[in-house]
């Protein structure tokens, strides 16, 4: 149901290695993977579920508004995480000399499809 709206993500990003829906418990709904030699996407967006629900806790308690994205650059990876419910974050995953600000257009293009599916 969500695969084909993570694919178009992934195969329309310079450097795209995969996508997943995620609820913030680390329960994956749906993944699309790109290049599964790359990156475990289930096991990096299961970890990062944890410092997402924290980040909106802190958000909350200083009164700052929702989480709406959170981008994570690492040497080996760049991880696009945009909210797209309040239990439910999309997850793209590129290799760090690929185009993120594109990955990141995209999500927030793909959200209102991603929404009308949850």
């Amino acid at each position: 149901m969500f695969t084909e709206t993570l694919k178009k993500v992934v195969e329309n990003t310079d450097g795209g290695l995969a996508a997943v829906i995620m609820g913030l418990d680390g329960i994956p709904v749906e993944t699309y993977v790109k290049q599964a030699d790359r990156v475990d996407m289930n096991t990096v967006a299961m970890e990062f579920s944890f410092i997402i629900g924290q980040v909106r806790k802190a958000g909350d308690s200083l009164q700052i508004g929702a989480l709406e994205e959170l981008v994570v650059r690492a040497q080996r990876l760049v991880l696009v995480c945009r909210m797209i419910s309040p239990q439910y974050f999309v997850a793209i995953a590129v290799a760090p000399e690929g185009n993120f600000g594109k990955a990141r257009f995209l999500a927030r293009m793909a959200t209102p499809t991603l929404v009308a599916q949850l």
